[in-house]
């Protein structure tokens, strides 16, 4: 409150007000922003995904829907015949864990790139959280890269296409979701479909090692879980897809490269891909930037139509 020398005016101020004491010569301050100062920027676009440097905001839901599966489809595709093609490198196929931990790598270094040609650098979604989702994705690729060790690519597919079911048990847990008879028999459906058609293939011959059933097994219940977090944390503290992958995929990068330095899986791995740098590490390279656009257009599907829309 401020008074004019005639006392006769008096006026407030919403950005300021200084209430003063008559018995007393201090002051007191409380400093009310305006509204265009409180709002912070990743609040005022509260809506906005971007995708590589995409704003799919301004689309429609069905054109933001077509862009993120054309481009899961068309990375992913690629994404896997590099994969397959580095395990087809003779001797390679013990060093899964450690494409992996190449992989986090490349993830962690294109995260930065592109969390640093944004505007709004700063970190929404809670440490804890990430340490979490890392553990998960982890798990997850870790998991899935070793069982091509034990298994051929048609049985991995196969074992994929049953995805849609551990992910809604997880959406039911983490989410607190509720799906009606007809999403879970339509989950079930294209399911039993999906393998029933990679079945179909006279020349698919499933591969069922014991263990690499477990490994692709276990990858599956972590990639249920870190579907529904991602999608979770994302729209309760509206993180970025950039922010996202840079920090899931570096605290990832130190555990593997933590379990790896304990078990003694570092060395040999280090010294077979630095007799095959190109068959390894230039197809890591290719194989972990496609990944990463790949993975790109699936959070957005997770934070746009949620985590069981973007697994279908």
């Amino acid at each position: 409150k401020q008074t004019e020398d005639n006392n006769s005016t008096k006026c407030i101020k919403p950005e300021t007000m200084d209430l003063k004491f008559t018995s007393s010569r201090k002051y007191v301050s409380i400093s009310v922003p305006s509204k265009s100062q409180a709002m912070s920027p990743h609040i005022k676009s509260v809506d906005d995904v971007v995708v590589l440097g995409i704003n799919l905001s301004k689309f429609s839901k069905p054109t933001q829907f077509f862009i993120c599966v054309s481009g899961v489809f068309m990375f992913y595709l690629i994404y896997g015949y590099l994969q397959e093609l580095i395990f087809s490198v003779e001797g390679f196929k013990p060093f899964g864990w450690y494409l992996t931990l190449v992989q986090f790598g490349f993830y962690s270094i294109f995260g930065l790139i592109e969390l640093q040609l944004i505007q709004d650098k700063r970190r929404r979604i809670p440490g804890k959280t990430y340490m979490i989702i890392a553990f998960l994705t982890v798990g997850t690729m870790g998991l899935s890269n070793t069982s091509l060790g034990y298994l051929n690519y048609p049985t991995q597919v196969i074992f994929k296409c049953c995805k849609l079911i551990p992910v809604m048990i997880g959406g039911v847990f983490i989410q607190g979701k509720r799906y009606n008879i007809v999403d879970v028999s339509a989950a079930l459906c294209m399911s039993l479909g999906l393998i029933w058609f990679t079945l179909a293939d006279s020349t698919v011959a499933p591969n069922f090692n014991f263990t690499g059933v477990v490994l692709i097994s276990l990858a599956l219940c972590a990639d249920a879980v870190i579907g529904n977090v991602q999608e979770k944390a994302m729209k309760l503290h509206n993180g970025s897809n950039s922010e996202m992958v840079l920090y899931s995929y570096s605290i990832g990068f130190v555990y593997i490269l933590f379990g790896l330095t304990c078990t003694s899986g570092l060395s040999p791995a280090v010294a077979f891909c630095s007799k095959h740098p190109v068959q390894t590490y230039g197809y890591a390279f290719l194989f972990s930037l496609t990944g990463y656009f790949g993975i790109s257009f699936v959070l957005a599907l997770i934070k746009i139509f949620g985590a069981l829309l973007a697994v279908t």
